[in-house]
């Protein structure tokens, strides 16, 4: 991915913010791409930024790819177009509920990684979208090296959810940009 992301890097100093001040990047593709991977080196490189997770979003296994989660993106993303604040209550896995908002500034860029972030509801305000394709099997063993044997069961169910959603919202084809995830993350 060493020279994808240097001509991505290049293209981040031409974008032009959509969404109030901020320039949103959104990073979308199957489980275990690489997203989180791509956000941490953007981010790196990028002064004034903010990174979402998406899984910060989901509430539990059983909401993750719905309406409820399509609404408070959009309202993270209008707060932040006509507030200049990034606000959202993050979920912890943990616990399994949600805990203390997060209520921030707004900064110069804002990334949201993950599966989801690429949905058509929020692509007006989006400067950038970017897709990380991956084969299924490499995707679901980096998701259970790094999440652990304990996600094994549910990730048959998320990874069908997910698919479903790629196609309805033609995810990877909206995408201004897409990169391989098959190499190292």
């Amino acid at each position: 991915m060493n020279q994808q992301l240097q001509k991505l890097k290049d293209l981040l100093p031409g974008l032009t913010a959509k969404c109030g001040e901020s320039i949103v990047i959104t990073i979308d593709g199957p489980a275990g791409s690489g997203k989180t991977t791509l956000a941490k080196e953007l981010s790196s490189v990028l002064d004034s930024c903010y990174t979402i997770h998406m899984d910060d979003l989901y509430e539990g296994w059983d909401s993750t790819l719905n309406l409820k989660l399509t609404a408070k993106l959009k309202a993270i993303l209008t707060c932040v177009q006509n507030e200049s604040r990034i606000r959202f209550l993050p979920f912890d896995w943990v616990e399994g509920e949600l805990v203390s908002e997060v209520d921030l500034p707004a900064a110069k860029y804002l990334i949201i990684e993950g599966v989801g972030s690429g949905q058509s509801a929020v692509r007006e305000l989006v400067s950038l979208s970017l897709w990380i394709e991956v084969s299924p099997e490499l995707g679901l063993e980096r998701v259970i090296k790094r999440d652990g044997t304990a996600v094994a069961e549910f990730m048959p169910a998320f990874i069908v959810a997910q698919d479903a959603h790629f196609e309805k919202e033609a995810t990877k084809k909206s995408a201004d940009y897409r990169l391989s995830g098959q190499g190292t993350v």
